[in-house]
């Protein structure tokens, strides 16, 4: 629990001290006038009161992310505390940052546009087309996961009642996604965000009652994962596939324009960006703290549960002991609210990305049609794949993992070439450092893993270690010719 405690205070500690450093990197203007304000448009460009964009933001970019891959991070052991509060503070927090203020700054743009400005016109087209597949991965994990638990709260008999929990959620991501934004996504949705936080600050205090004697960082980082059942995932790449969410996720590079299109200042990106990824760290924390007592330390036996469950029925069986009939109720609606409003909130993204792709006007409804029926058709076909397969969630989360990373690897490279040709300075080391590792971990885990190219996975950290180091050799090849082309042009 100590391990635990001071995992949470350093976290906090970041978003006051590194928070304000990354702010003061990137100068925000509150006398420039924002997309919400010059582009107002009643369907995607709408002002929004600061809490209720806040909520909005976190609960779109939480989705079961923090919890799920915090459950089966713990597995790694207390590894895992480290990777969710320096991946949170250097790199997921800076990622939506500087994701969602670009954005604010070049009109509200989707993530590919924003790409290519600043890597090209061939990678912005590689990223429309990825980003749309993993907005379409988001949309079907975040279907499948919470009609799990749904089935499982209702008494359902599995496959049938799963199936109509899927159809009922997919349909209510249609209106959703085709709604203007203020009317359901900015009444409701700030309501589950409470819900979601209500949930950890609960498993938060259940923690502190009960003390548990999960492990802690100083008893050794060595994976745990074969105390659990998981054998074969070394901690060097999957620990930082598996906790994405709650670390660092290019998903979230996806839902930052949502809300820099409903910002009123510039100088509010720090609490809704940067503050957004901090809190879902918190959350991850939080959960990787209960799941190491679930693991570890007799929690499943204490929940009437075997350490073997998914993912899902961890949540279901730690809330429903712990927090009683209503506290579990509340938790679990911040747990089943949270996908559903990520997935349809990622099919709203996609919507928008093909139409700025298209040059199409969102405002009429039959434009929205024509690119959403197409979107939905594929997500449709993504949940009966992964309906039909028995690795079910597990399978789809790591293929959803890696395309979230590696989304974050172009972000995070985008980022960097706006520091290096916009800024004095080396500000660029702020993303360079992290943009090098999350590109060692995106190429190994795909290599390494038996999802990927099935490489002995002891060849991991060579290869890990080799790609860091030509990334950086690279970029530095790129910026020490930039910088002579420059002055060649001065002079």
């Amino acid at each position: 629990m100590v391990s635990f405690i001071i995992s949470l205070l350093v976290l906090i500690a970041g978003y006051i001290l590194y928070g304000a450093f990354v702010e003061k990197v990137f100068s925000p203007d509150s006398n420039r006038p924002t997309p919400a304000v010059a582009h107002a448009d009643g369907v995607d460009y709408v002002p929004m009161p600061t809490w209720r964009v806040f909520m909005i933001q976190f609960l779109n970019i939480a989705g079961t992310g923090p919890i799920f891959g915090a459950i089966m991070g713990a597995k790694f052991g207390p590894s895992a505390y480290l990777w969710i509060v320096f991946g949170c503070i250097f790199a997921g927090a800076v990622h939506d940052y500087f994701s969602g203020m670009l954005s604010l700054r070049h009109d509200g743009c989707g993530l590919p546009d924003l790409i290519g400005l600043y890597l090209g016109k061939v990678t912005k087209h590689v990223m429309l087309v990825f980003s749309l597949l993993l907005l379409i991965l988001v949309g079907a994990v975040f279907v499948y996961s919470p009609a799990i638990i749904l089935d499982g709260m209702t008494g359902g008999n599995g496959s049938t009642t799963i199936f109509i929990w899927i159809l009922i959620i997919f349909g209510y991501y249609v209106i959703a996604t085709m709604l203007p934004i203020d009317k359901i996504i900015g009444k409701i949705y700030p309501l589950f965000a409470i819900a979601l936080i209500f949930m950890a600050v609960a498993l938060m205090v259940g923690l502190f009652v009960k003390w548990p004697a999960i492990p802690e960082i100083w008893d050794g980082l060595a994976n745990r994962g074969a105390e659990v059942g998981v054998k074969g995932q070394p901690i060097f790449p999957c620990l930082f596939i598996t906790i994405a969410c709650g670390a660092v996720s290019g998903f979230h590079a996806t839902q930052s324009p949502l809300m820099a299109r409903c910002l009123k200042d510039e100088r509010l990106g720090r609490p809704i960006f940067y503050g957004s990824m901090i809190t879902e760290g918190l959350v991850a924390l939080i959960w990787a703290a209960v799941s190491s007592y679930f693991f570890f330390d007799g929690g499943a036996a204490e929940c009437g549960s075997e350490i073997s469950v998914a993912a899902p029925a961890v949540v279901t069986a730690v809330s429903t002991k712990w927090l009683g009939l209503l506290g579990g109720i509340l938790a679990i609606l911040g747990v089943v609210a949270a996908p559903i409003t990520s997935g349809d909130t990622a099919m709203r993204s996609a919507r928008l990305i093909v139409a700025d792709w298209l040059k199409l006007d969102q405002q009429p409804v039959r434009n929205r049609l024509r690119i959403s029926i197409p979107l939905f058709v594929l997500t449709g076909l993504m949940l009966w794949y992964n309906i039909a397969d028995e690795g079910g969630f597990n399978t789809i989360w790591r293929y959803f993992g890696w395309a979230n990373q590696t989304l974050a690897v172009f972000t995070l490279w985008a980022i960097t070439v706006y520091l290096a040709t916009k800024r004095k300075g080396y500000w660029y080391y702020i993303t360079l450092l992290p943009a090098c590792f999350m590109t060692a971990v995106s190429l190994t885990f795909i290599l390494v893993d038996k999802v990927g190219f099935g490489v002995n996975a002891a060849a991991a950290p060579g290869i890990g270690i080799c790609t860091a180091v030509v990334a950086y050799i690279l970029f530095t090849i790129w910026k020490s010719r930039r910088n002579a082309k420059t002055e060649t042009t001065n002079n």
